[in-house]
């Protein structure tokens, strides 16, 4: 059964891997091939998620285990490294999300060549490597290997200052790793353990005075992933110059790698440090909320809108977090699933309409619902699920994190959520602004009346992450009993 397991799971890293060595096989930059094998892998990836959330389902209605599915194998012994694998419910929703996001990316890719595609495929290893992962230092590898590809995907591919975005993502990134290490290998030798798996890690007893140090590194190393104020600076200039289907996967699906961390490391091993710092944390991640939001409503580039209400949604993320309560941190993973998609469907809208005009400043557009109506409808049921409209993900996910952090009944708490939650009619201002400039208006850029619409692949990779935004808005029950019972173990640490 072990080895059945370990099967089922490595799929995950072994069919991407696959489809690099396929691409690197294939001769020149035959597009028909190309398309073949991304296009086949991303459908294997999506339908081995599904087939394991089923499985998921099945498997935890009779089981009471932290983690399923597990398996372990011996990597490097003297440091009692193991590949080991297992999945609870929110990592699960993050590979569903994951696959969900590659799939859309491959299509809002559709005509880029071989190179592109062989470090999109690295990217996604390191991603789906990470979420099955048990073993800290296998989860850090893959959280490296899902870095390195970002660099070069930027870099080479981006548009605008695509070095400078590039470098600065890099060194930002590169410097919080080298906190997640120092913090990883404080856990395994404070905490007197025999292996770094996290099941076991978290039975061990980590003096509180080393859980003081410990927390934060973790915390900031996985943070700066997911945009913590003050460390998210290199987040809008990445997202701004990398290609449409690499800004999906970055906020779609990295940036969870970071939240997912601080869920299952810093706040799941370190209960203590959580409490004893959440305050300070909460403030930063307070901050970050409303002033992402106020920084999207200064911008007139189409992308850098979306990176900046990234911030503010992913602000929102560690807000929940470190409210250390069931309610808020259930509110959390929804914000997770429901940014991961809403976010991924904005930057392939965005890209789409910026392949067509060729400009991203909102004041150079107007009356694009004449020319382009499938893709304004779009953009604005993305916006529409961005500012907490009800029967969308974003209002699920908002409204739970907000009753949670209510939960507190002392003054600090309800003041930071109170100021948490004047996000939302900033959101409306400057999501509300961009679609009345860029879409509405009784004159059209006459550059702009020839453009066409949305092609047939083009709407495959929209319809399938606004299927999802719709599903979490309409029918939240499908995820949130799996979140609440991934959550029943952190919650009992704390």
């Amino acid at each position: 059964m072990n080895m059945l397991h370990l099967t089922l799971l490595s799929s995950f890293v072994f069919v991407p891997l696959i489809m690099l060595l396929s691409l690197l096989m294939c001769r020149g930059d035959r597009i028909k091939s190309i398309r073949t094998i991304m296009v086949s892998g991303s459908s294997v990836l999506l339908a081995l998620s599904i087939a394991l959330l089923i499985l998921f389902v099945r498997e935890r209605a009779v089981s009471e285990a932290t983690m399923l599915f597990v398996s372990d194998i011996i990597w490097y012994a003297p440091l009692n490294i193991h590949y080991s694998v297992g999945v609870d419910g929110i990592s699960v929703l993050m590979l569903l999300l994951s696959a969900t996001v590659a799939f859309a990316g491959v299509f809002s890719s559709w005509n880029m060549g071989k190179e592109y595609f062989v470090w999109f495929c690295l990217l996604i290893i390191g991603a789906f490597g990470f979420f099955i992962s048990t073993d800290l230092f296998t989860m850090f590898m893959f959280y490296e290997t899902a870095l390195i590809p970002m660099y070069l995907l930027v870099g080479v591919w981006g548009t605008g200052r695509k070095e400078y975005s590039a470098m600065k993502l890099a060194l930002m990134l590169m410097g919080a790793s080298a906190l997640l290490l120092l913090g990883i290998l404080g856990i395994y030798f404070t905490s007197g353990a025999t292996s770094m798996n996290v099941v076991e890690l978290a039975d061990k007893n980590i003096p509180f005075e080393h859980q003081l140090w410990i927390f934060p590194l973790i915390f900031i190393g996985f943070g700066t992933l997911c945009a913590l104020f003050p460390f998210h600076t290199w987040s809008p200039d990445g997202y701004a110059s990398a290609p449409a289907a690499v800004s999906m996967l970055h906020a779609g699906v990295l940036k969870k790698l970071g939240a997912y961390g601080c869920f299952r490391v810093a706040v799941y091993l370190m209960p203590e440090g959580a409490r004893e710092l959440s305050g300070i944390f909460l403030v930063l991640a307070g901050i970050g909320v409303v002033y992402g939001a106020f920084c999207a409503v200064r911008q007139t580039d189409l992308k850098y809108i979306n990176a900046y209400s990234s911030v503010s949604h992913c602000g929102l993320i560690m807000f929940a977090i470190m409210m250390l309560n069931a309610t808020a941190m259930k509110g959390a993973v929804l914000q997770m699933l429901s940014h991961g998609l809403m976010a991924a469907l904005f930057f392939a809208v965005i890209g789409m309409i910026y392949s067509r005009t060729h400009t991203r400043n909102i004041a150079e557009m107007s009356g694009l619902v004449k020319v382009m109506p499938f893709l304004s409808l779009i953009y604005i049921i993305a916006g529409l699920a961005s500012l907490g409209l009800p029967l969308l993900s974003g209002f699920v996910a908002e409204m739970t994190i907000f009753v949670g952090s209510f939960e507190h009944a002392d003054t600090f708490h309800r003041v930071l959520t109170i100021a948490a939650t004047g996000s939302i009619v900033i959101t409306a201002v400057y999501i509300l602004r961009a679609v009345g400039k860029i879409f509405y208006g009784s004159v059209v850029n006459q550059n702009h009346l020839s453009l066409t619409d949305a092609t047939a692949y083009d709407k495959i990779s929209l319809l399938i992450l606004l299927a999802g935004i719709i599903i979490i808005g309409v029918m939240p029950f499908t995820v949130t009993g799996i979140i609440r019972d991934a959550l029943v173990p952190i919650i009992k640490n704390l």
